[in-house]
């Protein structure tokens, strides 16, 4: 029996026999930064594990990549190889641990050694903060938004943009037989793009006014899309008649906006849960997590525990009603 490092030039092929069909060679900590214009190798720059296999899952004219066509294989594929980019991160910050300067953390250090569990007897490691995912990494984060609510107060806006995997940019690259689901890179690289442009709109454009500060985290959902959760703070503060300027929680006219009103109607509607649909995956102790069906009322209104109410009009209150599945809803 031979163990096979995760880091041995042979270890892709003999793990992906399928991608690796002839038996190439896959990443080595030995291999050379190339120059990309020369297509001479620097001796003196290590070539790391995510810019190796960041090149291998690169879309390139008239170049077939077998990897991209793997389907669920390459969902595997990807995971597998961002397991050994961390583990290759983690092996750098382990044996170089005096380049880190970590004797430097005596506070960190204390900290550790006094909420520490004494049983569990071992080498002391510190992560950086530059190591995504580290305590410490979160912790600035957390310390940095901290810091601006203390100066500009409470975020004026909460914003949520949601990954759609029918987005034109990302089916017409999609390979003949492919599902969104197949290429989580295109999904990753058109939502980012298009995240760009909507800072951009609520930023440089000010179509909500004067922009103070903003920050945004993103997150993957279990199914594999992305959503941006944002935080604006305006200049000028926004008062409680100017909300059903900015949010609507209604349906929108089909004959003046009919562009909205179809996403609306097939991406935005809640439901059925409730006493309709029992089973809805949103239904917990017999309620819906969700809190649907919301009230109807004819403006918006601050709620008992500080969250607003929408104004989400009635039919008898000039409300439009559309039939989604076999229920009508408001």
């Amino acid at each position: 029996m031979h163990r096979v490092n995760e880091t041995h030039r042979l270890y892709d092929a003999l793990q992906y026999p399928i991608i690796y069909w002839q038996g190439q060679d896959g990443y080595d900590i030995t291999l050379k930064m190339v120059d990309p214009i020369t297509g001479v190798s620097t001796n003196n720059k290590n070539l790391s594990a995510i810019n190796y296999y960041a090149y291998r899952m690169m879309i390139r004219t008239h170049e077939e990549n077998v990897i991209l066509k793997c389907g669920r294989l390459f969902q595997q594929f990807a995971v597998d190889m961002y397991v050994k980019v961390e583990t290759e991160r983690l092996a750098f910050i382990r044996f170089n641990q005096p380049k880190l300067r970590s004797e430097d953390y005596i506070h960190l250090r204390d900290a550790i050694h006094s909420d520490g569990d004494v049983q569990n007897i071992g080498r002391l490691t510190v992560l950086p903060s530059t190591y995504i995912g580290s305590p410490r990494h979160m912790h600035e984060y957390a310390q940095d938004a901290m810091t601006y609510v203390r100066n500009y107060g409470t975020p004026d806006l909460f914003i949520t943009v949601t990954c759609n995997p029918k987005w034109t940019e990302i089916e017409r690259e999609l390979e003949p037989g492919q599902k969104p689901q197949d290429r989580h890179d295109i999904i990753a690289r058109v939502f980012q793009q298009k995240l760009k442009v909507m800072m951009d709109v609520l930023t440089k454009y000010r179509v909500f006014g004067d922009t103070r500060c903003y920050m945004y985290s993103v997150e993957w959902q279990k199914r594999g899309l992305p959503h941006a959760h944002i935080l604006i703070w305006l200049l000028n503060k926004l008062h409680s008649n100017e909300v059903d300027d900015i949010i609507s929680a209604e349906i929108p006219d089909p004959v003046t906006d009919p562009r909205l009103h179809d996403i609306v109607t097939t991406q935005m509607v809640h439901g059925p849960c409730g006493a309709l649909n029992p089973l809805s995956p949103c239904m917990a102790d017999g309620k819906c997590t969700k809190r649907y069906p919301r009230p109807l009322v004819a403006e918006t209104v601050t709620g008992n525990d500080g969250y607003p109410v929408y104004r989400r009009r009635s039919k008898e209150d000039n409300g439009r009603t559309i039939k989604v599945k076999v229920q009508k809803f408001n």
